[in-house]
């Protein structure tokens, strides 16, 4: 009797045992899934606004109906920016900007002083985004204050022209950038005190923006 018990409770055991064991591998913990972490991608959409300041090299052509003549007006210029850029898929934007500068392009006469002074203007641009550069070409409104003051002249009109260039904006941070840009600035004709007035000018600009 005591061999049949001995038997019957070996047999349990061993029936049991790969039982057991399947159990203890089904019930293992999971392995965590690993986690991958993502760069964030950087975007030039939204708002911006700066400063800028350099250098423009200007020319005037003057006519009085006899004589004709041509003279540079060279000088520095500062002023301010402020505009939108909209992303269109990852790489092209689009955007409207305006600026509003001052020009030290004037040059003296005797008693005479003739020059550009005040300008601005307003441009579409459309730009091609690589990451934190922004490639871009420019175009549109330009206006500046021509001014002939001395020697008994006291004259201001305001010329009206287009303007065209290309530049590059460099993100330093999230929020701040900079900027490198050429542009061209063609006013067109008018009279001012009986003499045909035209000018234009070739800008370079070094700016700083902030993005909102």
């Amino acid at each position: 009797m005591m061999k049949k018990l001995g038997w019957s409770a070996l047999a349990l055991i061993v029936s049991t045992t790969p039982v057991l064991a399947a159990d203890a591998i089904m019930e293992a913990p999971a392995v965590p899934p690993e986690v991958v972490e993502t760069t964030p991608v950087f975007s030039w959409a939204g708002g911006y606004i700066g400063l800028h300041g350099g250098y423009a090299w200007g020319e005037g052509d003057f006519y009085d109906g006899v004589v004709s003549a041509t003279d540079d007006f060279d000088g520095g210029r500062f002023g301010g920016f402020v505009g939108y850029n909209w992303g269109f898929g990852s790489d092209a934007i689009v955007g409207l900007e305006a600026d509003l500068n001052y020009d030290w392009n004037e040059n003296s006469y005797g008693a005479v002083d003739v020059g550009a002074g005040l300008n601005g203007s307003v441009r579409g641009r459309v730009g091609y985004a690589m990451d934190r550069v922004l490639l871009y070409a420019a175009g549109g409104w330009t206006a500046t204050n021509f001014k002939v003051e001395g020697g008994g002249f006291d004259e201001s009109e305001t010329l009206h022209g287009w303007t065209l260039g290309a530049g590059f904006d460099y993100a330093v941070t999230d929020r701040i950038f900079t900027r490198l840009e050429y542009r061209y600035n063609d006013y067109f004709e008018k009279e001012i005190l009986g003499v045909d007035t035209q000018f234009n000018q070739h800008v370079i600009n070094v700016g700083l923006g902030v993005k909102f």
